[in-house]
């Protein structure tokens, strides 16, 4: 019989493991060796079959009972983690209940737990209703993962568990739309000597950079430094550049990228039709990724199942990030959106607490045995 020790130590193990391989954007083979060590878990199990997608350079891996293209509950999660500049970062310590290491709550922390559950549950049950799928891109706003599998693969499910918003007592309901803008301006060079001969690019473009900051700041709760309700429109500047690399040459050439994140009844063409009005009509802008406000629906018995799992009520709460969870809802599929207690989301020190990766993996088996008994009953099969 597994202990809470021995389970303990099985997804610690198994979380510092794929810590170690630093599966970023930029490092390709990275992302291929964690898709090869995540496979070597799951290849050995019966009644299943693993299918590898690929689309635009990033790969997928599902994982589906022999039994049905559309089990009835889908564990999704990405394998993907950010960019740090010192390679050697990519390793974990443990001190104060922690795993510490970049990637350990976004979500390696959460993959371990996954795939510990399907091999558990398929391992007692092969051929049970329960899929699993492990994307790449999920960072860069999963067009190439969990959308490309929906809309490509018809990748579909009763239900889907994506422990990679809220928190361990916080079901996520409401997830913001969100925005990815570049903005180009051109001006024209000239000696730094003589700007009167020049139209300086960076300097135009950072104008209306400002007076865009000055119009979302309209949408900030007044007087609040740190809002206690985040449901409400931000736009951040991300990215501010030029080709210009001579220091007394006025710069013909910039562009800025945005993050912009909305809430209903902001939508993608409304927000769109915003920042274009007040940049102006000698902005170029190229969105580069959107999504909708999304509305994920989660089952109401998984949220008795976590309450009933740790003794504490559940807070059905809202989101500024997002989640591949919309692609989902495209086609009504519920998503649950919780996870452990993690901190430091894309910083070196990220941390997932251990003992809440315990209590999660309860509250996720817990619900799959009860949620699949319970179809099983309907069904007739029990």
């Amino acid at each position: 019989m597994t202990t809470t020790t021995d389970l303990q130590a099985r997804i610690t193990a198994l979380t510092r493991d794929l810590i170690l391989i630093p599966s970023t954007d930029a490092r390709p083979a990275e992302r291929e060796r964690c898709f090869e060590f995540i496979q070597i878990h799951l290849d050995s199990l019966d009644q299943i079959r693993l299918h590898r997608y690929e689309s635009h350079g990033y790969a997928s891996l599902v994982v589906m009972p022999q039994s049905t293209d559309q089990p009835e509950i889908l564990l999704c999660g990405h394998l993907d983690v950010i960019e740090h500049p010192d390679a050697n970062s990519y390793h974990s310590t443990i001190r104060d209940g922690r795993i510490y290491g970049p990637g350990s709550g976004d979500m390696k922390g959460a993959v371990a737990i996954m795939l510990e559950l399907f091999r558990t549950l398929h391992g007692e049950r092969p051929g049970l209703s329960l899929g699993i799928v492990i994307t790449s891109d999920e960072e860069r706003g999963g067009a190439h993962g969990v959308r490309f599998l929906c809309d490509e693969a018809e990748l579909r499910c009763g239900v889907a568990i994506i422990p990679d918003g809220g928190s361990l007592n916080e079901v996520t309901v409401e997830e913001k739309g969100v925005l990815h803008v570049r903005i180009r301006r051109h001006g024209h060079a000239a000696h730094g000597a003589r700007p009167w001969l020049g139209t300086n690019a960076v300097q135009l473009l950072t104008e209306r950079l400002v007076e865009l900051q000055k119009h979302f700041a309209g949408y900030w709760p007044a007087g609040e430094c740190q809002p206690r309700d985040e449901w409400f429109a931000t736009c951040v500047l991300t990215i501010l550049r030029t080709p210009n690399e001579t220091v007394n040459r006025i710069p013909a050439e910039a562009e800025a990228v945005l993050d912009i994140r909305f809430p209903p009844p902001h939508c993608v063409e409304s927000m769109l039709a915003e920042v274009t009005d007040i940049l102006g009509p000698e902005c170029e802008l190229e969105t580069l990724m959107s999504a909708e406000p999304t509305h994920l629906d989660p089952d109401e018995l998984f949220c008795r199942v976590t309450e009933e799992v740790t003794r504490s009520p559940v807070e059905l709460v809202k989101a500024s990030g997002g989640s591949d969870g919309r692609f989902l809802r495209q086609f009504d599929i519920p998503v649950n959106l919780s996870r452990p207690l993690v901190g430091n989301l894309h910083a070196e020190d990220e941390w997932i607490d251990i003992a809440s990766m315990v209590t999660y993996y309860n509250i996720c088996e817990t619900y799959i045995r009860r949620k699949l008994e319970v179809e099983a009953n309907d069904m007739g099969w029990l």
